[in-house]
């Protein structure tokens, strides 16, 4: 059986024409949905119970199917949007028993030997074109009715909804178990076994795609979280957005030093967006948004570029917070990026020393990098190291690892190096004093020696 991928290099978003907001005066609003009301939740649960029942079936009749469905008092934008939503979790794939274009060429050949008009194909009682099927349908091995099928299976309409999250068709199942779609911001087989498609999923869901649609004409956005630093600047730098980044308080008002941070504030912008009607930066900005969600405390606004439709723009104002109840589909940080840390960690629990280790709570701002060194290590008098693990990596990583510690320039941050990396002292650059070197693991009173020598008080950090 021939098998082909569709090309899986979407967006999970909605596309503008599906978009629904709201502009009063100088600010701009998503039409969000309550999921919680009952139109609402049949629609959902009626269009998952579509796609189901779809599996294996063209994409052609599904999209029919979809185009035929009417539900009372439901917006047909917020159907065909849930629909969208949907379709970005399945898989379409060419299925033919042999390639659809040899299936063509072999016809095309035979017919044009045999008569000097073939007409369109059908299974009628064109016996002419009956006898080309039959002949190249018995040189390719396959039925007559493969041979008509197979000929235009690699049309979109004719493509087979092969995957709808967990679930696979029977046709396809030994293909697409070796298809999955692992990504930072994807799904795969795994992730759907623990949480299945569901409308309370879809819902919340699509709240999510309007906010991000609103932001496919930002030009700048800023956002201030308080908590899962790591998990969001992992994201900033994904999608490659320009950074500025400055310490806050809980209050969100800006600090002069990271050690007095609660939380940080980034702003997010691109400067070629301002010249011009390209959306390519506001969409990456909408790919980041639902990073902002795997946070307990976060804010964003953004400036909207919106021309009305006319020959005059404005800037429009958007707010998002974590009241909005908005829930993300993107994986968050996992709490260890290593053995090495985790272990660490559970040794200091055990370990009796005055001093805390903190798990990446820092955010270091390198200009065009961002730093987000392993650990904060805190004593109860108030001083402070940063402590970075380079352990087991790449040599490609390993040269990013030194040049993000040699242009941080901490004298309170402290590097534990595995010594079976190929690197020494001199790669160090006149910081070798306050490298740790190990071989299998890490000593907590060893790193609590350096931590005595090179704390300094919170605040007086630079």
């Amino acid at each position: 059986m021939f098998l082909s991928s569709d090309d899986r290099g979407w967006q999970r978003m909605l596309t503008a024409n599906l978009a629904r907001s709201r502009t009063h005066e100088d600010t701009i609003t998503p039409l969000f949905i309550d999921a919680s009301e009952q139109q609402y939740r049949e629609t959902a649960e009626e269009l998952i119970q579509i796609f189901e029942a779809h599996l294996g079936e063209p994409k052609g009749d599904l999209e029919d199917t979809i185009d035929q469905l009417t539900i009372a008092d439901t917006d047909y934008k917020v159907v065909q949007g849930l629909a969208k939503l949907l379709k970005d979790e399945c898989e379409f794939e060419t299925v033919a028993p042999v390639e659809p274009h040899e299936i063509r060429q072999r016809l095309f050949e035979k017919a044009n030997e045999s008569y000097p008009i073939v007409r369109q194909p059908t299974l009628g009682e064109d016996t002419q074109k009956l006898e080309v099927y039959s002949s190249v349908a018995d040189a390719l091995g396959i039925t007559l009715e493969e041979c008509h099928q197979g000929m235009y299976a690699d049309l979109e309409e004719h493509k087979r909804l092969v995957r709808f999250g967990h679930r696979v068709s029977d046709e396809c199942q030994d293909a697409a178990e070796s298809s999955t779609t692992t990504q930072l911001t994807g799904d795969s087989e795994e992730s759907y076994a623990a949480d299945t498609i569901t409308p309370d999923w879809l819902l919340t869901r699509y709240n999510l795609a309007l906010a991000q649609a609103v932001l496919y004409d930002a030009t700048e956005m800023r956002v201030r979280v308080w908590d899962s630093f790591a998990t969001v600047f992992s994201y900033v730098k994904l999608f490659g957005l320009m950074h500025r980044i400055y310490p806050i308080d809980s209050n969100g008002n800006r600090v002069g030093s990271t050690d007095a941070a609660d939380g940080y504030e980034a702003i997010l912008d691109g400067a070629a967006s301002l010249f011009s009607k390209s959306r390519k930066y506001g969409i990456r900005m909408a790919n980041f948004l639902p990073a902002l969600p795997l946070c307990d405390r976060w804010e964003m606004e953004a400036d909207i570029l919106d021309d009305g439709g006319g020959s005059t723009t404005q800037t429009l104002s958007f707010a998002l917070d974590d009241t909005d109840d908005l829930s993300s589909h993107y994986a968050a940080q996992s709490d260890f990026d290593s053995d090495v840390e985790r272990t660490l960690a559970q040794k200091w629990e055990r370990a009796n020393t005055d001093w805390e280790l903190i798990r990446e709570d820092d955010v270091l701002d390198l200009g065009a990098e961002v730093m987000l060194p392993d650990f904060a290590i805190e004593h109860s008098d108030g001083r402070r190291v940063i402590f970075e693990i380079v352990g087991f990596w790449t040599p490609e990583y390993l040269a990013e690892k030194l040049a993000k510690i040699r242009e941080a320039n901490r004298d309170n941050l402290i590097v534990a190096v595995s010594e079976r990396l190929d690197c020494s002292s001199a790669d160090f650059d006149g910081m070798d004093d306050r490298v740790l070197w190990f071989k299998s693991g890490i000593h907590v009173y060893d790193v609590v020696e350096l931590a005595e020598e090179y704390a300094i008080e919170a605040f007086s950090a630079e």
